[in-house]
């Protein structure tokens, strides 16, 4: 049997509990097609371990985007992108699938485990930073789609139940008494700040960042960034794509180029990297390593 017909299955944990139906039909798809060796990881740790005990056989990954960096990561990491073709079957919710499907990778289950049966591999650009990180669709600076804290402190939202309800049983009346009075007015207080309309945030001011591809300076300290883009575009290339704020008042049409390697430099910043925000940091630096992974897709 050929090292194409053995494949290592890694189903990621939150695929197994978000859609064990798919994760299901993917196993029987890609069982029925080649010779199948199942991992359950439960943590990045079991991941990188499963994959150094993998041999010949390719890898096949199970979950949604952030499986997929994870596998990636680690393999290069280990500097073995170069020697590994991946597969992923994509499972998980809608948004947090949109990477693989840039890709151009199948949605469906039996549509991917088939894709990864009949497939060829194609390589595929990659972004690395200068702390090892890797960028496989692209990266966005400030990022896009960051959580929002509740305006209600969670110590005193779990108070009381659902409802505003809750219970107190104490050993005497006098101190049952005391403990409902004292109850009612924190569920009183809760349901105020739970009616009180969560203030509007102010606006952060946009960034100062110095933007530079190839050495060459886009845009100065002097004129603030309403957002960067940078993807990995084919041929060693990334796209990049500034845009200065209009608060500048000078010309705020967006600056695009391709160039090999993007640093942005200034105030601390966040940037989101596929669908992972790192930061703060004052400095960073993405290079483009042409052909650096494999993804197999359909024919």
């Amino acid at each position: 049997m050929s090292a194409r017909d053995q494949l290592l299955v890694v189903i990621d944990p939150v695929a197994r509990r978000t859609d064990g139906e798919s994760v299901r039909i993917a196993k029987d798809v890609l069982g029925a097609g080649a010779a199948v060796r199942v991992c359950l990881p439960d943590g990045p740790e079991d991941f990188t371990k499963a994959l150094a005990r993998r041999g010949a056989r390719r890898l096949v990954v199970i979950g949604d985007d952030r499986a997929l960096l994870r596998a990636v990561a680690a393999l290069h990491r280990e500097r073995d992108l170069a020697g590994c073709a991946l597969s992923v079957v994509p499972v998980g919710a809608a948004q947090t699938l949109t990477l693989t499907r840039g890709l151009g990778v199948p949605t469906g289950a039996v549509a991917a485990a088939r894709a990864v049966l009949e497939g060829a591999e194609r390589r595929l650009d990659l972004l690395v930073d200068d702390s090892d990180g890797v960028v496989l669709g692209d990266l966005r600076i400030p990022p896009v789609g960051a959580g929002r804290s509740s305006s209600v402190p969670e110590d005193v939202s779990s108070a009381v139940g659902a409802g505003g309800s809750s219970r107190v049983i104490a050993g005497r009346a006098g101190v049952a008494a005391e403990g409902h009075a004292w109850l009612r007015s924190c569920q009183s207080f809760v349901r105020t700040l739970a009616a009180r309309p969560a203030r509007p945030s102010r606006p952060a001011p946009p960034p100062r960042l110095r933007i530079e591809a190839d050495g060459v300076t886009l845009v100065g300290l002097d004129q603030p960034v309403e957002g960067v883009r940078v993807t990995a575009g084919g041929g060693g290339l990334a796209h990049v794509e500034v845009r200065p704020s209009p608060s500048a008042g000078a010309d705020a049409s967006p600056v695009r180029v391709r160039a090999r390697t993007v640093t942005v430099s200034g105030s601390d910043f966040r940037y989101r990297a596929d669908a992972v925000v790192a930061g703060p940091v004052r400095t960073r630096t993405w290079t483009v390593r042409d052909r650096a992974w494999g993804l197999t897709l359909p024919r």
